[in-house]
């Protein structure tokens, strides 16, 4: 084994790795076997070995964290995926504390650049707070008759069902908001689905609503701090203090049960023994590992409808030419969902992250992020960017989970269920905070709690 920062971790960065990671006639041997490196999987692989099970963590990717990923940009840190966490996530919030990191806020924007009658129009943060704000509360009235309890989306399920085939856009359309208040809203309904109103359901935001505290001020608030150390830094930390057998750039692609144990084939041809098997990868890679014998329906329902969202690009730019830091909103069907300040560079310009869905942007072209950037903050010199499409990684095929119409009450809870020696565990099947950080942590800790009771 190699040890990184403290973490074991085998296998070459092409994945092709150690001799731990070739094909052998006689396959390894281990008390849980964890699939996926981000936050679900790594919870589970804590509380696993907590219990005193032997435990390998086999993960795709050359990295740790999955869908949250911290590096470098112009000389800073920033994050290629999940970025912000809140002090209404409990979960997350304990885990922060239990390896003493901190949290940090980005530059405080003090201009908000909304979408206008033939472009943007510039407005001060506390103007636009007030007026979106005031939209928002339109928007959501009556989330707390349907999620009192929004950590049990379900306790009123005669209810939600009434509404649960409703998309973002049925909602809009019933309100009858003016076509600048909708640009208004539109931006955030269609942004958290993946380009358009019409992808998801109305009852997710609604739920994030009310797990925020059912007010604009803490919907806000809910998207203001980050990890100050990185995400990247928390899930170590986790996996760290797991002291599980790592083993990094290993897709799995087949799972099959039998005679009281399960067989974990990776890529290469490496096989591995459990008796139980944590898949901790997002619902829509479900469909790419070979399970025997197959999924249940419900996961086979989701795997096919997938809930991360297909169409995310997150990009960071690197922008001369402002005044003061900014956030920038745009309306649906415009190419940036949100360009928002986040920290000052040395030479005098910002670092700022955007949000791309549809139209999809290509994010390989300079001159097309350029053209892109241009038309929310005209006159700006882009001097460089880096961005990630969430939608083409192999190992996520999507970005944050919202969920579609009908699948709250059609999955949830049985989505949540082991199946055999199999449990699973991922934030786009979590009961409170689905989409976040704050829900991989809950699936974790439900996944790894059934695992021990199928090994035991």
């Amino acid at each position: 084994m190699l040890k990184a920062g403290g973490l074991a971790v085998a296998g070459a960065a092409t994945g092709a790795g150690t001799a731990a990671a070739q094909p052998s006639s006689k396959p390894a041997q281990y008390d849980a076997v964890v699939v996926g490196a981000g936050f679900a999987g790594a919870i589970a692989a804590r509380q696993l070995r907590a219990a005193g099970l032997s435990t390998l963590v086999l993960e795709a990717r050359n990295r740790i964290g999955g869908r949250t990923w911290s590096d470098t940009f112009a000389g800073q840190r920033i994050e290629l995926g999940g970025q912000y966490v809140s002090p209404q996530q409990q979960l997350v919030m304990a885990e922060l504390q239990r390896y003493n990191i901190a949290t940090s806020t980005g530059m405080a924007a003090t201009q908000a650049i909304m979408p206008a009658a033939g472009g943007f129009s510039t407005f001060t943060i506390e103007e636009m707070a007030t007026r979106q704000g005031a939209l928002l509360e339109r928007f959501f009235a009556g989330t707390r008759d349907y999620f009192p309890a929004p950590h049990d989306p379900m306790l009123r399920r005669s209810m939600v069902e009434q509404i649960d085939g409703f998309t973002l856009k049925d909602r809009l359309d019933q309100l009858g908001f003016t076509p600048e208040e909708r640009s208004w809203l539109s931006g955030t309904t269609a942004g958290q689905s993946g380009g358009s109103s019409s992808y998801g359901a109305m009852t997710s935001l609604m739920q994030w609503w009310a797990l925020a505290g059912y007010n604009a001020s803490s919907w806000y608030e809910a998207q203001s701090q980050q990890v100050s150390t990185g995400m990247s830094s928390l899930v170590r930390a986790i996996l760290t203090e797991a002291g599980a057998d790592v083993r990094l750039g290993t897709p799995v692609t087949a799972i099959s049960e039998g005679s009281g144990q399960v067989t974990v084939t990776t890529r290469s041809g490496t096989r591995v023994i459990a008796k139980t098997v944590v898949v901790a990868v997002p619902v829509n890679l479900w469909s790419t590992i070979s399970f025997s014998p197959g999924l249940p329906a419900v996961q086979a329902t989701a795997a096919a409808q997938g809930v991360g969202v297909r169409n995310c690009r997150k990009l960071w730019l690197h922008v001369r030419g402002l005044s003061q830091p900014v956030i920038a909103n745009g309306a649906e069907g415009d190419t940036f969902m949100a360009v928002v300040s986040n920290s000052q560079t040395a030479d005098g310009g910002q670092l700022m992250f955007a949000i791309n869905n549809l139209p999809a942007l290509d994010v390989t072209s300079y001159s097309a992020v350029n053209a892109a950037v241009q038309q929310v903050l005209p006159g700006t010199t882009l001097v460089g960017y880096r961005a990630q499409d969430w939608g083409a990684d192999a190992y996520s095929r999507g970005g944050w989970a919202l969920r579609r119409p009908g699948q709250l009450t059609a999955q949830l809870y049985s989505v949540q269920q082991p199946h055999g020696r199999l449990a699973f565990a991922t934030s786009d099947i979590a009961s409170g905070w689905a989409g976040f950080v704050e829900g991989a942590l809950e699936s974790g800790f439900r996944a790894a709690t059934q695992a021990i009771a199928i090994a035991h």
